[in-house]
């Protein structure tokens, strides 16, 4: 047999495929040899069994957003008091001040990631070396208290607020969650400490993790803030909020005397990580109508 031969008769589709595949199954793809065993088993099948392995770490880790199923499901349930029209006007704001509403966040990971990434900004103190990668990090430490809070805190009990441009123009030219500017944090408490200077109740509302993006301070977000706080405060039937700012920064304590707060106590201690500073607790007491606090 010549040597051209030879090679067409190896190279003859019935001598690489099965036997059970028909020649047109071999005309629509490349033959392929049948595996042998101890690929599987031995030898090569070590690296193979480790990438299935890390492979399944990855979907056995516990997400720390809500996944797709859950974000589909919240929607057509629905999240008790997530920024629907109950909770404020028709647009869903709790409180509008100028060019800025607020309401309350949604569950959606996005806008959780933005909320994050402002009181990152607003919070985080640079450092000298690698400060893009500790911002990193302080920025996803953020979000995972954020998230922490939000699934294990009853809906009437915790909610956390967000500002953002309510310009029509704005809302045409960037997605939702990028309006977002200023974040504060709403808390049912009752702290033996505050509740002493509180008069007649067992529980208040706690504002905390004021922040605004730097460019936009000073244009009256944190007083819509405060607005929309005092608003969920009504709603939740509370009589007294109260919050703590630093006794030296004379720009909150300005915002939120301008606001009703008044200065009751200062903290014994001294906050020594931001150089020994101390704090004040400021308290601001609703006009509650008879009627809501016969509901209380």
């Amino acid at each position: 047999m010549s040597p051209a031969a030879t090679m067409a008769v190896l190279l003859r589709p019935s001598t690489l495929l099965p036997s059970s595949q028909s020649t047109t199954t071999s005309r629509l793809r490349f033959p392929v040899a049948t595996p042998l065993p101890r690929c599987r088993h031995g030898g090569a099948g070590k690296k193979s069994r480790l990438l299935v392995a890390r492979r399944r770490g990855r979907r056995d880790r516990v997400a720390c957003l809500p996944t797709k199923e859950e974000e589909e499901e919240e929607e057509e349930v629905g999240v008790a008091g997530d920024g629907g029209e109950e909770d404020g006007d028709e647009d869903g704001y709790l409180a509008r001040e100028g060019e800025w509403g607020v309401r309350r966040m949604g569950r959606v990971g996005e806008e959780m990631r933005r909320v994050a990434l402002v009181q990152a900004e607003a919070f985080h103190v640079p450092v000298a070396l690698f400060n893009d990668f500790f911002f990193d990090f302080f920025k996803a430490e953020v979000l995972s208290a954020l998230i922490y809070r939000v699934r294990n805190s009853p809906p009437d009990r915790y909610a956390c607020l967000v500002a953002e441009e309510v310009d029509a123009t704005s809302q045409i030219s960037e997605a939702p969650f990028e309006k977002i500017v200023g974040v504060v944090d709403c808390t049912v408490q009752n702290e033996a400490d505050i509740l002493k200077n509180l008069q007649g109740v067992d529980e208040y509302l706690y504002v905390s993790g004021i922040a605004v993006l730097p460019s936009f301070r000073r244009r009256k977000v944190g007083t819509a803030l405060l607005k929309a706080c005092e608003a969920l405060a009504l709603q939740w039937r509370h009589r007294f909020m109260a919050l703590r700012a630093y006794e030296d920064d004379d720009g909150a304590r300005g915002l939120y005397s301008k606001a009703g707060y008044r200065v009751v106590a200062k903290d014994p201690g001294w906050v020594t990580w931001v150089g020994r500073r101390r704090r004040v607790l400021m308290i601001k007491e609703l006009p509650i109508h008879e009627h809501h606090l016969e509901q209380q």
